[in-house]
C-alpha cells in the first residue's frame, strides 16, 4: 500500500507561527530555549508544536547557537540509593532547563574508563558534563579530566579543581550523634558505609568528632557496603555487645539490616536499641519501627549541579567551588531514651 504521507514534508517553523499567531523569530527563539519569551506566549507555541507535530532541527540550532541542549552524565554504579536519587535529580532538573541528557556508567574508575566516557559523550555532542564519581578515587586512580567542556562533580570532595554540589554529610552526622547522644545515651555505636566512599568517611569523622567533643566514648566503628545485608551482619555483631544503646548507620538500607539483627537477638527497638539512619529513602517511615533517619535533599542536590553547569555553559564562567545543601533530621519512633541496661 502506498503511504500518501510520504511525499509530504514536515511541518514549518511558519506553520507554527500562524497557528500559534506569533512570528516565526518568536518560534525559533522557543525552539532555541532563549529565555526572552513571554510565558503564555511560550507555552502557544509549544501547544501549536505539539499539535503540528513539529521538531526542531537539533542540527541546524546546535550550528547556530552553538549548544546541544545535552548534558552528559558520568556515574560508577548505579546499584546505590543515593546515586539513583541523584540522577533522578538530575534528570528532572535538566528536563527543566530544557536539557537532555545521556547517561555513560563505567565499570570502574580508571584513566581509560573514564577518558573512554569522555570520548564517547563528546561524539554525541554533549555541552557539559556532569560526573557522580568520589574525587579521592579519581585522584587514586590517576585519572585526569579533559579540559574545554564544563564539568560539575556531585558528592565529592573535589577542592577547589571543578565545581561541586554535595549534601553536608558532616553535618546531618552531627545531627544524628547529637540527637542519640541527647536522648542520654553514653555513646553512640556507628555502622560505616565503604571506606572508598568520601560520603561514608565524612560521616564517619562527623560521628567520632561530635562523641570526642562530648566527652563520650568513641567505639570502634563497623564497615558495611551500603546494603540491608551488610547491616544484618554488623547488627548481628553489635547485638552480643551488652553495653550497647544506640546505633547510628550511614545510610537507611544498613539501618535496615541492623533493625532485623536486633530483633532476631531479642532486643527491641527503640526499647532496647535506639537505631538512627541517613538518607531518609522513601520507604524510612514504613520500617518497624519507623526510622528515624537524616533527610537529603536530592532535589536540590540536582538543581544545583544543573544551574552550575548551566552558569558555564551559558555565562562562559569558569567553574569552580562548592555548593553544599543543609541536611536535616527526621524525628519517628526508632529513637527513645535509654532504659537501664540488664542483660
Amino acid at each position: 500500500m502506498t503511504n500518501l504521507r510520504s511525499g509530504r514534508r514536515g511541518p514549518s517553523m511558519a506553520d507554527v507561527a500562524a497557528a500559534a499567531g506569533v512570528s516565526s523569530q518568536t518560534v525559533s527563539r522557543v525552539a532555541n530555549g532563549l529565555t526572552n519569551v513571554d510565558a503564555s506566549t511560550r507555552d502557544r507555541v509549544l501547544v501549536a508544536m505539539g499539535e503540528l507535530g513539529y521538531q526542531p532541527n537539533s542540527a541546524a540550532r546546535a550550528l547556530k547557537t552553538g549548544r546541544f541542549r545535552s548534558i552528559g552524565v558520568i556515574m560508577f554504579t548505579l546499584s546505590t540509593f543515593g546515586n539513583m536519587r541523584t540522577l533522578d535529580a538530575i534528570a528532572t532538573a535538566s528536563a527543566e532547563a530544557g536539557y537532555s541528557i545521556t547517561l555513560m556508567p563505567i565499570a570502574v574508575p580508571t584513566q581509560g574508563e573514564v577518558a573512554g566516557a569522555f570520548g564517547r559523550l563528546t561524539q554525541q555532542a554533549v555541552d557539559g558534563i556532569v560526573i557522580i564519581i568520589e574525587a579521592h578515587i579519581l585522584d587514586r586512580a590517576h585519572i585526569v579530566l579533559p579540559t574545554g567542556i564544563p564539568v560539575v562533580i556531585v558528592d565529592s570532595d573535589a577542592g577547589e579543581q571543578y565545581s561541586v554540589v554535595d549534601a553536608d554529610q558532616a553535618q546531618g552526622a552531627r545531627l544524628a550523634t547529637e540527637h542519640l547522644l541527647g536522648l542520654g545515651h553514653t555513646t553512640v555505636f556507628h555502622i560505616a558505609g565503604p571506606t572508598s566512599s568520601f560520603s561514608a568517611s565524612r560521616r564517619t569523622a562527623s560521628w567520632r568528632a561530635t562523641l570526642e567533643e562530648a566527652g563520650a566514648p568513641v567505639p570502634e566503628p563497623l564497615i558495611g557496603d551500603w546494603t540491608v545485608e551488610s547491616g544484618y551482619r554488623r547488627g548481628l555483631e553489635l547485638a552480643d555487645r551488652p553495653e550497647l544503646t544506640a546505633v547510628f548507620a550511614s545510610n537507611d538500607q544498613m539501618a535496615l539490616g541492623v533493625m532485623r539483627a536486633l530483633h532476631e537477638r531479642g532486643l527491641d527497638v527503640p526499647r532496647d536499641v535506639s537505631v538512627v539512619g541517613f538518607d531518609d529513602m522513601e520507604e524510612a517511615g514504613a520500617f518497624w519501627p519507623p526510622l528515624t533517619t537524616v533527610h537529603q535533599d536530592f532535589a536540590e542536590v540536582g538543581r544545583r549541579c544543573i544551574e552550575m553547569l548551566l552558569r558555564e555553559i551559558e555565562d562562559h564562567e569558569p567553574g569552580s567551588g562548592t555548593s553544599i545543601v543543609p541536611t536535616t533530621l527526621v524525628l519517628r519512633s526508632s529513637t527513645a531514651p535509654p532504659r537501664a541496661i540488664v542483660r
